[in-house]
């Protein structure tokens, strides 16, 4: 199994407030573990956030298997003007197969961020 760090980055997103955007997408065969994200607000007032996890692991065998569906790791978190938020520091997220990490903002193209992840493969 090879670990690869990797940096993810946006400027302005996302297009349309309400339209949650795709940050991340763990690829086929790769476990993702996500480090930290950090969310920046470039608008001239205060603007929400929020990041979603959508999982689409469906079938775990044994005690478990639930199928898994979108989870909020954070929900309309307020950003001031000119701020940074860091989310996710010291806590681990882990992205199976196929899951997605989402964010959005009450105000279109008013969210830039950068995700820092490990992929596992």
């Amino acid at each position: 199994m090879a670990n690869t760090f990797k940096v993810v980055t946006f400027a302005a997103e996302p297009n349309s407030a309400g339209t949650p955007y795709v940050v991340y997408t763990a690829a086929g065969s790769t476990t993702t573990v996500v480090l930290g994200l950090i969310l920046t607000n470039i608008n001239t007032s205060q603007v929400t956030a929020e990041v979603e996890l959508v999982s689409t692991t469906s079938s775990r065998g044994g005690n478990n298997d639930v199928a898994n569906g979108t989870a909020f790791l954070a929900k309309d978190i307020p950003i001031p003007v000119g701020s940074s938020v860091e989310l996710l520091a010291g806590n681990k997220v882990v992205l199976e197969a196929g899951d997605k990490l989402r964010v959005d903002c009450s105000v279109a193209d008013k969210l830039s961020g950068a995700l820092s992840i490990m992929e596992i493969t």
